[in-house]
């Protein structure tokens, strides 16, 4: 018996390695399908268990990203104290409509757009918790407007326009970052550059392609299973003006529980300050897009130094019609106050998400009510496709985002695969306090996005 055993097992070995120095001699892929196949049809044939066949899978599988690995680094040498390297990115194809309707500025208006957006990334992970970034984006070119000599910080939407014209690429963001302490109780971590903004609020606050400059420090306490505390804090360079500004300041503690296997919960309170600010007027901005804020004598009529809770309860189903996997819903909402401001200086979004997009098959549904008032913070930095009408802005009769806002946001989202999602996003807002009394301020915001990710 142990003789007729010896016997099958070397029948597998020699099967085996017979296929694969076969596989060999073609191009990688073809290889890698070939054995795959080769090894499923000794399963089917009892030749090899299933367990036995997963292993030598697995076993080919881990030969073949050796092998690309030591062509790489051959190709592309780097040096010892670098431990990996990710290379991510996406891009995005959006149909972009505003409608507004205002007889005072010519009627209707009905401003279609066709855009794309590209990103490009790559990470690398050092040794003693280091970690290196950088990231190009596509954008529109600012123009005469807005004062600088980037893109606009809000956006990496790039408009079809110009007869097939050549189209920018920015740096989106470079930054170094280390993390001293990671042990599973407490996470440390800084960072210098231009970084992704690193604050937990939603869009009311801070536009999500926003990728501020200056440092920040972020960390995370673990109490147990159930608990856990984050607090960040940052400085960012808003301009360069007389050497001195101004900066952004903040700085933010959040509560995030879990109180059993489907009920968890997050609470959290954040400050922030515009320091320097009489250092550059209302008129000299880093761009001027946005609008909202009260504005006197070429300046600002109001400090910006809001306090801004924020909180959510979500509630996770095991299951749910046309969803896979489990299905959580999430109610949540901020309020925000700028006590620097005599009036006016209030902002609050409220609402609710069924689903969560991810894996393939995977979906979302949400529905926001926001009230931003218009000194209630920097209309610089909100969110740019919370648009409404300004009647008597340097763009009159144009449709912007900024503050003095209020209105409704619809949002589904569909996961197509793992790296091809659909978006449908819509805005109906207007405007709070209407400059122009009898003017029409309304305006519908809606957006049809593919993307893929990578």
């Amino acid at each position: 018996m142990k003789k007729q055993n010896r016997h099958k097992t070397y029948t597998k070995t020699a099967l085996f390695a017979g296929a694969v120095a076969l596989m060999a001699l073609c191009p990688q892929t073809h290889a890698d399908t070939g054995v795959d196949a080769l090894l499923n049809k000794l399963e089917q044939k009892g030749i090899l268990t299933v367990d036995e066949a997963k292993q030598l899978k697995a076993e080919n599988e881990m030969d073949s990203a050796n092998d690309m690995k030591k062509a790489f680094d051959q190709k592309f040498p780097m040096a010892d104290w670098i431990k990996s390297m990710k290379i991510y990115g996406d891009f995005r194809g959006r149909f972009d409509d505003v409608t507004t309707e205002t007889p005072a500025f010519g009627g209707n208006d009905n401003n279609m757009r066709f855009r794309y957006r590209i990103r490009m990334g790559v990470t690398l992970n050092l040794e003693d918790n280091l970690e290196v970034g950088f990231r190009v984006g596509s954008g529109d070119s600012p123009g005469a407007t807005g004062g600088t000599t980037g893109g606009t910080p809000l956006s990496n939407n790039t408009t079809f326009q110009a007869n097939g014209s050549k189209k920018f690429l920015y740096v989106d963001a470079a930054y170094g970052s280390w993390t001293p302490i990671n042990n599973g109780t407490w996470m440390v971590k800084g960072t210098i550059g231009k970084m992704n903004e690193p604050f937990q609020q939603s869009a009311m606050v801070f536009d999500p392609d926003y990728t501020p400059e200056g440092a920040a420090l972020q960390a995370t306490y673990k109490l147990n299973d159930k608990n856990e505390f984050v607090a960040n804090a940052a400085g960012f360079v808003i301009d360069q003006v007389n050497t001195r500004g101004p900066f952004l300041l903040g700085a933010q503690a959040i509560w995030n529980a879990k109180w059993t296997h489907q009920i968890e919960s997050s609470l959290g309170i954040a400050g922030y300050d515009i320091a320097n600010q009489s250092h550059f007027a209302a008129g000299s901005k880093p761009y001027d897009s946005n609008l909202g804020n009260t504005i006197a004598g070429g300046a600002f009529a109001s400090h910006f130094n809001p306090i801004v809770l924020s909180g959510s309860v979500a509630y996770t189903l095991d299951s749910f019609p046309l969803y896979k996997g489990a299905f959580p819903i999430r109610v949540g909402g901020e309020y925000l106050n700028n006590p620097a401001a005599a009036n006016n200086n209030q902002g609050w979004w409220a609402g609710v998400t069924f689903g969560k997009i991810g894996k393939k098959g995977t979906w979302d549904i949400s529905y926001r009510y926001q009230r931003l008032e218009a000194d209630a913070w920097w209309d610089q930095i909100v969110d740019d496709d919370n648009v409404a009408l300004f009647p008597t802005s340097t763009t009159a009769g144009a449709a912007a985002g900024g503050t003095n806002i209020k209105g409704h946001l619809i949002k589904a989202d569909y996961a197509i695969t793992d790296a091809l999602t659909f978006s449908f996003t819509c805005y109906i807002n207007d405007l709070i306090n209407n400059p122009v009394s009898g003017a029409n301020s309304s305006a519908v915001h809606a957006m049809a996005d593919v993307m893929w990710k990578f």
